[in-house]
């Protein structure tokens, strides 16, 4: 068995459920061969910590599972939305935050598909300040095991297959209000670099391997230079929820120097089969050794998408694939029969 040999869970925020209760959770999910937990501790607009900067639902919540998960002998990561941020406070005080499409329309006042959609330009000083404030905070939260990355990109600029019929739509190339981010900062700061205003200069801008690029790398430098180095200094592991297309969220995570990603390899989504699931897992496995950042990759399973008998040929796939484990989105949403399957996984 591999070193890296692990399973995760994510968890939906949920600071209503007693201590007792989270005993029994994860004494279950221990025994079922789960070895780390993901708890959702900032969902957008809310902080589930002590937290100094952010609006605050329940103030204890992750300190209070800290404690519960290590008594159960499973390893605790803080769950956390970055680049999605629906607190009214920071809207009026900073719209210039806000991502901006090739429409010129900001994502404040008109957010793609959903309304929770609204999501920071990684081009901003200011938003750099922010996410790196909420990263050290939860760094220095005693006992936590890691800090977990999640919507560390753009907007979805192609939805997955599966997903698009939900909105009515038909997405065969990238459409103007769903490309990101044209504001002023990423407009001139790319033109100070290569000569060229995206919006301007360009007759079709989604052709331009160049412009694309320049976005992957606001990500990269975002996770690399300003995240990674705040947790690690506190001994945090550092991982991420991450894209199998990762070209349609501008997220190269290939080149990110996390401890590990997660990618959310959710079959049922893109109108695939199991095998899929290898597939995506050796590809990204792949790209991590092509760049010469090799990290353990924990394949992410969507569980309503899954029957219990799927759940254990993913799980297989997954291992088939290159995969460390597996993450299982949500705990909530396995039955008794999912965990027997589970149960019988294999493991690299």
């Amino acid at each position: 068995m591999s070193s890296d040999s692990k399973n995760w869970t994510w968890i939906n925020t949920d600071p209503a459920t007693d201590d007792d209760e989270w005993r029994r959770r994860f004494a279950r999910a221990r025994e079922n061969g789960i070895d780390a937990v993901l708890p959702e501790v900032f969902n957008n607009h809310l902080a589930y910590w002590h937290s100094q900067h952010l609006p605050v639902g329940d103030a204890g919540w992750l300190e209070r599972l800290v404690l519960l998960a290590h008594e159960a002998g499973l390893e605790i990561h803080a769950w956390i939305h970055c680049m999605t941020c629906n607190i009214p406070e920071i809207m009026q005080a900073h719209p210039e935050w806000y991502d901006v499409n090739r429409n010129g329309e900001s994502a404040v006042d008109k957010p793609a598909y959903v309304d929770y959609y609204r999501f920071l330009c990684p081009s901003r000083p200011g938003v750099q300040d922010f996410l790196r404030h909420r990263v050290s905070e939860l760094a220095a939260i005693e006992g936590l095991d890691g800090i977990h990355l999640d919507y560390i990109r753009f907007p979805d600029v192609i939805l997955a297959e599966g997903l698009q019929p939900n909105y009515n739509i038909v997405q065969d190339r990238e459409y103007p209000e769903y490309d990101y981010c044209y504001c002023d900062l990423c407009r001139s700061d790319f033109k100070a670099a290569s000569g060229i205003d995206p919006l301007t200069d360009l007759d079709d801008p989604s052709a331009s391997a160049e412009w694309k690029q320049f976005r992957y790398d606001r990500i990269s430098t975002l996770v690399n230079e300003h995240l990674i180095p705040v947790g690690r200094a506190a001994g945090r592991q550092m991982t991420a929820a991450v894209f199998p297309n990762w070209e349609h969220v501008r997220q190269e995570w290939h080149v990110w120097d996390l401890d590990a990603v997660l990618p959310m390899i959710y079959n049922s989504f893109y109108n695939e089969g199991i095998d899929w699931i290898r597939r995506k897992c050796e590809e990204g496995v792949a790209r991590m050794e092509a760049k010469g950042m090799p990290k353990p990759l924990y394949s992410g399973l969507f569980v309503p998408g899954l029957t219990p008998g799927e759940l254990k040929e993913a799980v297989a796939a997954s291992a088939a694939g290159g995969a460390a484990g597996v993450s299982l989105f949500p705990m909530g949403g396995m039955s008794d029969e999912h965990w027997e399957a589970l149960r019988g996984r294999a493991r690299p």
